[in-house]
């Protein structure tokens, strides 16, 4: 049975049996605690903490997963994975053990015919937490398994929390006999390798306390409403149900492998090593797709480097294998030929996903060069310095700056004799992780509990939101933080952070960024807001400072925003919608938005393009966009089910949380997306928009920067000053000036190769010179000197070559030459034949120069180079060239 029958029949089934089908969620997580969607329950997660009420009793899904902690053990076993998709049935007091054990059987055991797995009922094994009675007299009594193939199991196996206080309870667990060749008999409890878990079923009935591990929790009391999350292993199932001894020779990762076989030609089965590299590449080239599908791209932090990562490891991997070019398009149509029939819009979405990842092989295999050249450095200057390890943050420039995995750096320096500090690398590496997730949170909480916010939420319930049509109103304090803490009043002069019932306050999301304003109680009280930020859902959370008087907890109160501000907030966020249609219109729909920031007057747009967009094109989106604003276009907003909107080709950001009901923003015949923000009643009210440029901000991911209204024109204004200004320099009307300018600098370049050429001349004439000043040590010819400042590393290396030629070939001869560019001392080291035959190496005789001078470098045994920091060891850098020369002969 192949994987897209698995899941639809998962999904066919609790559908029939009153199971509100729930599509997966994208693998960006909405959670500041997680990086990427990890198990089935994530989507739900909010509903099983009380943060939200469930719109559904009953629910199923099978959700796309991403877990990576174990990422260096991929490929090594055949259990390790970082994409898995999790099939779920969820109840939201509604069904309780009775109820989702008696499913669990019947899809299981149910025959094929009727829509079942068609599993033999005597291969399966139960597992149930020890204390469980009801469990297992459920299983024995109402199901009939036989009470031998019942096995109970402790906190550890069999009892199920966040981690956190919440919910909590024990679970059951499905297991599948594999049979005698996988191990002993005995069940799961003795051997998990043959007696395979396949599905959990966890009961959440009670609330648990604070605990110090997994096992060592208080269980404080029964939950009032009991649930059920319960998580089937798709791949597993499959396993099974293909005949297959492991998840890599599954449909859906064999034919990646086959794919990659033919093209290195290494045949999978026929070494060790070689299917270690093959089953990471069939991994690691799915997660990627399917993370970019959801709209990650490639980046050095959060979710972008987990991007990074998984696709680096695997193209090196198939360089490994024997691939010598590019290898990512084949792999990539592989997956979403193979992945296409469970989820459509990978095939939907197929050219911007290939674009991103060719881009990202094609800056690896440009960063492969040249993090090799840093990190031979590093290796050099390690040696050098008398070290067997190479630095933690060597290998973390190496990671950050170029993208090298560690394990690409542990085995390049180990080729060089050395280990690595792995222990600092993991340490600066998590430094990084959590600064991001600090700053996350942070933004989000101003560092405040949630809970306290999740409290307001219980007793006052989510705030009205009154802004799309009023900028003030009526409204009273109903939660109130000083500091981060709840309080029930504040005086002048606190940092506050105000929850009200109704605002007209926009709180930032969406790319736009919150109101600013006034809240002026009725006793007299001011509080100035400065930011909105909502922590937790459909609660709007105001930071400012009292200003005057005290405000407390249950006051009434009248909320002003700054109009003119959020005008120019909502000119700015039209800006973007229509920038975004110009830009699809004019590059496809792979140029699809990634991001954006309005702020008044100005915006920002991130989209999806794998080079820069032509400067042409670039004009043409602009005077696209104008256009629209001339025809006065009405803007209006509409709320609809998220399937009308999609039907009538509203467009949706990538990363972005969507209930069943959206907001849709229309701009005429123009425009249409899925928007929570506010906008302009007409293109009119925009005036003018003018793009300053784009420019890269990371692999596949350009930046647009423009500005709106006044600010536009302010910009224009100034430049017609800078133009007027130029004019009246060169004496040429306005078209002549790219003509004139580049003319003036054509003739300052012929200027310069000019000098130059007279540079390099004068400083050849010192060769013979130098040359016949050669003094005699022990038998070699050394010249050493120091030449005048500025000479680059070119003339320098010339004019060492030089004197080199000048001294018989039959006389050993060192060159050792010093200048100083830039303020930092530079020198040039040869040898000839005869030198290096009395053991005298050019890169050994710069590497001691260097070193004198506070730096490093290498080359050849016939030439090399190197720099540092002290200009005044220069002196000392030659004293220390005649040494090494003298104790080498």
């Amino acid at each position: 049975m192949e994987s897209a029958e698995i899941r639809r029949r998962w999904l066919s089934f609790f559908e029939e049996r009153g199971h509100t089908v729930v599509p997966s969620a994208s693998l960006i997580a909405d959670d500041p605690t997680l990086l990427l969607v990890n198990a089935g329950m994530v989507p739900f997660k909010p509903y099983f903490l009380g943060e939200e009420k469930p719109p559904y009793a009953r629910a199923s899904s099978v959700q796309k997963c991403v877990r990576t902690p174990d990422i260096e053990e991929v490929g090594k076993t055949t259990r390790h994975g970082t994409f898995f998709q999790m099939c779920g049935n969820f109840s939201f007091g509604d069904y309780f053990k009775e109820g989702a054990i008696k499913l669990a059987w019947e899809l299981l055991t149910g025959s094929v015919e009727h829509g079942g797995y068609g599993l033999e009922p005597e291969k399966l094994w139960i597992t149930v937490y020890q204390d469980d009675d009801e469990a297992e007299q459920i299983w024995r009594d109402v199901v009939g398994v036989p009470a031998e193939r019942i096995q109970r199991l402790g906190k550890k196996d069999n009892f199920w929390s966040m981690g956190v206080p919440g919910p909590c309870g024990p679970c059951s667990e499905i297991n599948y006999d594999r049979g005698p060749e996988f191990g002993v008999e005995g069940g799961p409890a003795v051997n998990d390798e043959r007696y395979v878990e396949i599905w959990n079923l966890v009961f959440m009935q009670y609330e648990r306390g604070e605990g110090t591990s997994k096992e060592d929790f208080e269980i404080l009391g029964d939950l009032p409403s009991k649930n059920i999350d319960t998580g089937l292993g798709l791949e597993r199932l499959a396993m099974i149900l293909q005949g297959v001894q492991n998840m890599y020779e599954t449909d859906t990762l064999k034919v990646v492998i086959d794919k990659a076989t033919e093209l290195t030609g290494v045949r999978y089965g026929q070494a060790h090593e070689s299917d270690v590299s093959l089953r990471v590449v069939a991994d690691h080239m799915r997660t990627s797709v399917m993370l970019i599908g959801d709209g990650v791209t490639p980046g050095n932090e959060g979710r972008g480097y987990v991007l990074r990562r998984i696709m680096r490891r695997a193209v090196r991997n198939m360089r490994l294998l024997g691939a010598t070019g590019p290898v990512v398009g084949e792999l990539v149509d592989t997956v979403i030929r193979t992945m296409g029939e469970q989820y459509p819009e990978l095939a939907t979405d197929r050219k911007r996903i290939e674009t991103v990842a060719l881009a990202e092989e094609a800056a690896f295999l440009k960063a492969l060069k040249g993090g090799t050249n840093i990190l031979d450095t590093a290796v050099t200057e390690t040696k050098a310095a008398g070290g067997t390890v190479l630095s933690g943050d060597k290998a973390f420039l190496l990671h950050d700056t170029w993208g090298f995995p560690i394990d690409l750096t542990l085995e390049m320096a180990a080729e060089q004799g050395l280990s690595v500090d792995e222990a600092g690398f993991r340490r600066l590496m998590q430094e990084q992780r959590d600064r991001a997730k600090a700053d996350a949170r942070a933004k989000k909480t101003g560092h405040a509990d949630v809970s306290a916010y999740r409290e307001i939420a219980d007793t006052s319930g989510a705030t009205e939101f009154v802004g799309y049509t009023n900028t003030e109103g009526e409204t009273t304090v109903v939660g109130l933080l000083v500091n981060g803490v709840p309080s029930p009043a504040a005086t002048e002069g606190d940092e506050i952070e105000v929850v009200l019932d109704r605002t007209p306050f926009y709180a930032e999301g969406g790319g736009q960024i919150a109101d600013t304003g006034r809240i002026r109680l009725h006793s007299g009280a001011v509080i100035e807001v400065r930011d909105v930020q909502q922590p937790v859902p459909g609660v709007s959370v105001h930071k400012g400072s009292v200003q005057v008087g005290e405000v407390t907890v249950g006051a009434t109160a009248y909320a002003t925003i700054d109009v003119r501000r959020r005008r120019a907030i909502a000119r700015a966020h039209s800006a973007t919608h229509l920038t975004h249609q110009a830009l699809r219109d004019a590059l496809g729909p792979t140029a699809a938005q990634a991001g954006s920031e309005n702020q008044p007057g100005r915006f920002r747009f991130d989209f999806g393009s794998p080079s820069a967009v032509p400067q042409a094109v670039m004009t043409d989106v602009e005077q696209k966009i104008n256009e629209v604003l001339a025809r006065e276009l009405d803007v209006h907003a509409e709320v609809m089910p998220i399937d009308e909107a999609k039907r009538q080709g509203a467009i949706a950001e990538f990363g972005e949380k969507y209930g069943e009901k959206v907001r849709v923003v229309t701009i005429g015949d123009f425009s249409k997306e899925l928007c929570g923000g506010t906008h302009v009643h007409n293109t009119a009210q925009l005036g003018l928009v003018k793009l300053l440029g784009e420019s890269s901000i990371g692999s596949g991911v350009r930046r647009i920067e423009a500005l709106v209204g006044v600010d536009a024109y302010n910009f224009l204004a100034r430049e017609h000053t800078v133009v007027a200004q130029l004019q009246e320099l060169v004496k040429g009307r306005p078209e002549e000036l790219p003509e004139k300018i580049s003319g003036m600098l054509a003739k300052l370049k012929d200027a310069e190769k000019e000098i130059e050429k007279f540079r390099a001349e004068k400083v050849l004439q010192a060769a013979a010179g130098l040359a016949q000043g050669a003094q005699d040590v022990r038998g070699v010819a050394l010249v050493t000197g120091q030449v005048p400042d500025g000479t680059g590393a070119d003339d320098l290396r010339k004019l060492v070559l030089d004197v080199r030629g000048r001294i018989p070939g039959d006389r050993p001869a060192v060159v050792a030459l010093f200048t100083t560019a830039n303020g930092r001392p530079l020198t040039v080291i040869a040898t000839n034949e005869a030198a290096r035959e009395r053991g005298l190496k050019a890169g050994d005789l710069v590497r001691t120069a260097a070193k004198t001078l506070g730096g490093g470098g290498g080359g050849k045994p016939d030439v090399a180079q190197g720099g540092g920091q002290n200009v005044e060891a220069v002196g000392e850098a030659m004293a220390a060239v005649e040494r090494l020369v003298a104790d080498t002969v």
